[in-house]
């Protein structure tokens, strides 16, 4: 891709940066709340829900933000803000503190979510988007868990000062980020005439939620992050330790299997997937999951056998990670081409917005399911949501264009330029 060198490369870096900070901390962040400062398991889910709440209260004006100001200055405020969370989050000893510093720290993380993404589309044209998505996916899967590796490294329970380091450390990381890539100067946006009416407060939500092909992404989006990312790291958790007996490292195992399952294939999916429709890999991306859902159903039946049972959930997570690879290229691209360009900001503040309200939900229920005993209804009902995800994916087909799709008339393409080549030799 001849756009990948200079500005691109460097959003590209952020994202690394920012994913590497994710996984750096975030494992950590329950255990340093419960354990090295001693407030207890109820304290430390406070925690983590004023973390995902502060999303839900910053999403809406970053995406005003963005199409106001520009992505630039908003992941500048968004870097600052989980820098100074995250500091403050290590030195934090009361449950006051922890609480203001973790909201801090995830607006800022998310303020950063859709600035980098509305980056990557002011560098790319349509052609090279999918490629730079899938990219972006596999850096951040590779970031997450260097991360979590080298965090783990670090965290010492019975020393809190480790703990002050791993904080410090993160603060650092998100001033990194903003050296790198709140720094590059981004093209200028395509200009686009607003329609009428459109200036008016809320203006960019309310045409945002007037896009009927938007709304069905987003329902079908909120349903894949509810179904996988909502899943695979606190219900499938929950169903392999609990119910299946899997041990904490054969977990360990198994979620690097899914990192590893991305790195691998990713940029070898993208080459299929860019030949084909996006909504086609969407509905194939739900299909592997059913097939992960059924393994975990062997699981759940061989429990008893010990490696049968180890191979099924590693082969769980691994399935998850196929699925993923093959969404990667799909969904960023298919938000930038619905989106208006004096709108980008605000629809990938919405798309974020559904990816966050779904993986917090997601979790309560599996978790919840999972531990009442009742796992065989937990897995029916996964296995009933990425069918839905399947017919949604080839219903959402429908209401996009050929171009919003992938859809390339390659046919056309080759005979037009036959044609031209005839007329040349007849004259």
């Amino acid at each position: 891709m001849k756009e990948w060198g200079g500005r691109l490369r460097r959003v590209q870096i952020g994202n690394a940066l920012s994913a590497f900070g994710s996984g750096f901390t975030l494992p950590y962040m329950f255990v340093y709340v419960d354990q090295v400062r001693g407030l207890g398991a109820a304290a430390a889910g406070a925690v983590f829900t004023v973390f995902a709440l502060a999303a839900l209260a910053v999403l809406p004006f970053t995406g005003r933000g963005i199409d106001r100001y520009g992505p630039r200055p908003v992941l500048l405020a968004g870097t600052a803000m989980a820098a100074v969370g995250a500091f403050a989050f290590g030195q934090a000893s009361g449950t006051a503190g922890l609480l203001l510093s973790s909201f801090l720290f995830g607006a800022g993380v998310t303020t950063c979510q859709p600035a980098l993404a509305t980056m990557i589309v002011r560098c790319t044209g349509r052609t090279e988007r999918s490629r730079a998505f899938a990219l972006q996916f596999t850096l951040v899967n590779l970031g997450m868990g260097i991360g979590a590796l080298v965090g783990g490294q670090i965290v010492d329970t019975s020393d809190p000062a480790s703990l002050t380091r791993l904080f410090t450390i993160e603060a650092l990381t998100f001033l990194g980020l903003a050296a790198v890539t709140g720094t590059a100067k981004m093209p200028p946006a395509a200009v686009e005439p607003a329609p009428a009416g459109a200036s008016g407060r809320g203006g960019g939500l309310r045409a945002m939620v007037a896009d009927k092909a938007m709304l069905r992404l987003c329902a079908l989006a909120g349903l894949i992050f509810f179904t996988c990312y909502g899943q695979f790291e606190s219900g499938v958790a929950a169903f392999a330790t609990d119910t299946v007996g899997t041990a904490p490292s054969t977990l360990g195992l198994a979620i690097g299997a899914n990192a590893l399952t991305i790195v691998l294939l990713q940029m070898f999916v993208v080459r299929i997937t860019e030949r084909r429709r996006r909504t086609t890999a969407m509905a194939a991306a739900g299909l592997v999951w059913l097939g992960a859902w059924g393994m975990a159903v062997v699981a759940g039946l061989v429990r008893t056998e010990a490696m049968a049972a180890t191979v099924a959930i590693v082969a769980v997570y691994a399935l998850f990670g196929v699925g993923e690879s093959l969404l990667a290229p799909t969904m960023g691209p298919i938000v930038a081409d619905l989106a208006p360009s004096r709108l980008l900001g605000t629809y990938n503040a919405g798309y974020a917005l559904v990816k966050q309200i779904a993986v917090a939900v997601g979790p309560a229920v599996g978790v919840l399911l999972v531990g009442s005993g009742t796992w065989p209804l937990y897995l029916a009902a996964m296995a009933l949501c990425t069918l839905l995800i399947v017919a949604l994916a080839v219903r959402l087909r429908e209401h996009l264009t050929p171009a919003q799709d992938n859809v390339r008339a390659l046919a056309v393409a080759q005979r037009e330029p036959r044609a031209a080549r005839e007329l040349q030799t007849a004259a």
